[in-house]
């Protein structure tokens, strides 16, 4: 009996000593995890540096925006020259520019002398002429005047004269923005103002044409037609002249600042897609400070400027700047949803398998149809990876060369590569098992 006893207590010694040395072994194999997890470094100093990198990086996108119109726009000449130059079209331009030549005009018109010194054979030309414009004298002339105005700002006459304007006013923008330079309009009380003279002297020779002969004895006027204006621009010219000398470099290291984060970085494509969308987001911080300070501008200015006038040339002159805001943003959100889209996130691994699955089921219709890629299929499944980078690199060259790149540019460039990039997985995609098959071959057996 003692014997019998003893067999079931071995038995259970025995069962529990394999479950006690696995036990062991698990504890050792955790143990040795967790001493190799102490062991390994923990990267503080290398996370912090690539946090500094890419938000520098980040802070720098904006003023590389502002950089690049400063050396584009402002110091450019033919640039500017060609962004003013469709405003002469607009209507609150020529408005406001026909309202400055009629009231110079008019503190030099002498009614009375005006009406004396009319020939007698052209009194009744004139008199007819101001008698279909209104009732009193001083304002039918007025309103004659003025009329003729506006047909020298709407004739092409004006869109000469205004172009060569601003080219001579080009110099004093610069200076008012960047403190250097000079030029023929000149810039006092931190204002900028474009010279009338050549239209006002367009506009007497239309009143002669017209049978108002004394408008050809007024002597040359100069009024001029504000085209910016800011108590701060003193106070801001000494920035843009730094970013203006900067020129195309900032942007340029804004890049460099945000890819050396991200290649110090533990986690690289977190960090990718941190600086992008943080480049993005100053970007618009910066076109939206754009929006609020032109509300503030045209508050500020004084009340015989023309407020549509002044937002038009202020919309003209910040349109690159609006322009360059958006590429940066379309540029951050395009790469930063490439790089999620190839991690390894469930939600990505989702969109690309989607991705696949319909290329895959137009190629198997594709091939239930009859339709063969011949021998491109197995090239392009051999050499798919290399494709890949250079359809890549290709829109990347196209990006770069191209003059003034927009966000429409961006976009444009991106939804060709990902076509191409789906001819490409279609190209590669398996081929269905009767293409892959070899046609059999039947022969014939003798009776």
């Amino acid at each position: 009996m003692g014997d019998g006893e003893a067999r079931p207590n071995d038995g259970a010694a025995e069962s529990a000593g394999p479950d006690r040395t696995e036990l062991q072994e698990l504890r050792a194999r955790v143990a040795a995890l967790e001493s190799e997890r102490a062991r390994a470094p923990r990267h503080h100093g290398r996370s912090l540096l690539a946090a500094v990198l890419i938000t520098l990086g980040c802070l720098l996108a904006p003023l590389a925006v502002v950089a690049s119109w400063a050396a584009n726009e402002v110091a450019d000449t033919d640039r500017y020259v060609a962004t003013m130059a469709p405003l002469a079209a607009n209507p609150a331009v020529q408005d406001a520019v026909a309202n400055r030549a009629t009231d110079a005009l008019m503190t030099h018109l002498d009614l009375p002398t005006l009406l004396s010194d009319i020939a007698p054979a052209d009194r009744p030309r004139l008199e007819k002429a101001l008698g279909r414009l209104g009732h009193s004298l001083e304002g039918a002339v007025h309103s004659f005047v003025h009329d003729k105005a506006r047909a020298v700002v709407a004739s092409d006459a004006f869109r000469t004269l205004w172009t060569d304007a601003n080219r001579r006013a080009h110099s004093a923008v610069d200076k008012a923005l960047t403190g250097k330079g000079g030029g023929a309009v000149q810039l006092k009380n931190d204002t900028v103002t474009l010279d009338l003279a050549p239209v006002i002297t367009h506009v007497k020779q239309h009143l002669v044409d017209a049978g108002m002969k004394a408008a050809g004895h007024i002597p040359d006027i100069h009024t001029d037609i504000t085209l910016v204006r800011s108590d701060e621009i003193s106070k801001v010219k000494t920035y843009v002249r730094l970013l203006q000398i900067a020129g195309n470099w900032l942007p340029v290291l804004s890049v460099v600042l945000i890819a050396a984060g991200v290649l110090l970085s533990v986690r690289r494509r977190r960090a990718l897609i941190a600086g992008c969308l943080g480049a993005a987001v100053a970007a618009g911080v910066l076109g939206i400070g754009l929006c609020v300070f032109r509300v503030i501008y045209l508050d500020a200015l004084p009340a015989d400027v023309s407020q549509d006038a002044a937002g038009a040339v202020y919309d003209t002159l910040t349109h690159f700047l609006h322009t360059m805001v958006r590429m940066v943003v379309a540029i951050g959100v395009v790469i930063a949803l490439a790089a999620w889209l190839t991690g390894p996130g469930r939600r990505a691994g989702l969109l690309r398998r989607l991705w696949t699955t319909g290329i895959g089921a137009v190629r198997g219709t594709a091939d239930h149809a009859g339709l063969r890629t011949g021998p491109v299929g197995p090239f392009v499944r051999r050499h798919r990876t290399w494709i890949t980078w250079a359809l890549v690199v290709v829109a990347l060259v196209v990006y770069l060369l191209w003059s003034y790149p927009t966000g429409w540019v961006v976009v444009g460039l991106t939804l060709c590569l990902l076509f191409l990039l789906a001819v490409l997985e279609f190209l590669a995609a398996e081929p269905a098992p009767d293409e892959a098959r070899p046609p059999a071959t039947t022969t014939a057996t003798p009776a």
